[in-house]
């Protein structure tokens, strides 16, 4: 029997001793997450773990329950033989190693990210893009380039980007025309004025739980002040085609039952300057107050039923729809990040499918400096 599915493709080279061989680049919180379940799938072998920092990677392995004897391959030639990882810091060598099908990119750096990826299609790997940074700069110029490679550019599962692409194809492929599409997230005005510096406090974080966990300062502001949402949501236009808004991201405040509702075109009674739009919905009221059942983790597509007779079905079949019955919306309440990751590295290497992959450029994200770079003020305004 012919099957394409993913874990018998996989337990199949497991059995032939023919492992799909992974090289990780950048061992941050993504990484580690990664990291934590890899070694958990048969058949799937982590040769390579690249980072600037030799320790930091370890640190990540051993956090995440690897044991020391296999990470302590002195090459990769040693790594494959003996079914450990090897150590370096040195990704550009890692994305030319013969021994690796598959690259991560995970550093989070754009001009790094692109030079990785460069790379990798040079030396005909797949590359699963966990560096959104990188795919909003350079994305559908890495895509194609890899498509004239013969080798695949894919999103990162498990991050929103990918998972929304995927809800979108889902809708898509069902006849029903999307509305928007998005994600949750944490989000007040005052946000914007974030730092750094002044991060944690807005988390609630204590000096304890920062140095226990995979935290950094500039990555978790980002979260916060806007700018990973303006990152992600352009990775969703350039990989789906819906288009951005003309003002740019709203952040209206949304919990799951206010979907159809709230994400709808503004001449239909929701916020939306237009249809085929992406949104970011926040998790609490501009006053402070949580949304009640907000999305905060999740992701979301609304969509409008294209007759009557697929608005009675929505209603016959319990869905969540606006007042009227037309538009509704389907939702994910959690996106477990690099736990999920090995979706993408599983369908990239064993059958050539990209998780999401840009398309063309519709969106970008604007950054605004915080501070007075000379004299080293915060500015007034919301940033």
């Amino acid at each position: 029997m012919i099957t394409n599915d993913l874990l018998t493709l996989l337990a199949a080279r497991d059995h032939e001793a023919r492992p799909l061989h992974v090289g990780l680049i950048g061992a941050g919180k993504f990484g580690a997450m990664f990291l934590s379940q890899a070694r958990r799938v048969p058949g799937l072998h982590v040769v390579a773990v690249a980072d600037l920092s030799l320790e930091r990677a370890r640190t990540s392995l051993r956090r995440t329950g690897w044991p020391e004897e296999q990470f302590s391959a002195k090459g990769f030639d040693e790594a494959l033989k003996t079914g450990a990882t090897h150590i370096t810091d040195d990704g550009a060598r890692l994305v030319t190693a013969p021994q690796v099908d598959v690259v991560v990119e995970a550093t989070g750096v754009p001009s790094a990210g692109i030079r990785h990826a460069l790379g990798a299609i040079e030396h005909r790997k797949h590359i699963v893009m966990v560096n959104v940074e990188a795919d909003v700069l350079g994305g559908p110029l890495l895509a194609e380039r890899a498509a004239e490679a013969d080798v695949v550019y894919s999103l990162a599962y498990g991050d929103q980007p990918a998972l929304i692409c995927e809800m979108v194809e889902w809708a898509r492929a069902c006849g029903l025309e999307v509305v928007c599409a998005g994600k949750g997230t944490k989000y007040l005005p005052i946000y914007h004025a974030s730092t750094p510096d002044t991060v944690w406090g807005y988390y609630g974080f204590s000096p304890e739980t920062v140095a226990q966990g995979d935290f950094t300062a500039r990555v978790f502001n980002s979260f916060l002040d806007g700018t990973k949402s303006a990152i992600e949501m352009a990775a969703v236009a350039n990989a789906t085609g819906l288009l951005p808004q003309p003002d740019g991201l709203q952040f209206p405040p949304c919990g799951v039952d206010d979907l159809p509702h709230v994400l709808r075109p503004r001449d239909e009674g929701g916020v939306l300057a237009h249809r085929g739009t992406v949104e970011v919905v926040s998790s609490l009221e501009r006053d402070g107050r949580p949304v009640c059942r907000d999305l905060r983790w999740g992701v979301y597509v609304t969509f409008e039923a294209p007759t009557e007779y697929v608005r009675r079905c929505f209603a016959e079949y319990g869905m969540c729809t606006d007042a009227k019955g037309r538009f509704s919306a389907l939702y994910r309440p959690y996106h477990l990040i690099g736990l999920e990751l090995t979706i993408s590295v599983l369908r990239v290497g064993l059958r050539c499918e990209p998780t999401g992959f840009p398309t063309g450029f519709r969106g970008d994200a604007v950054a605004i400096a915080k501070r007075d770079l000379e004299a080293g003020q915060i500015l007034d305004g919301e940033g």
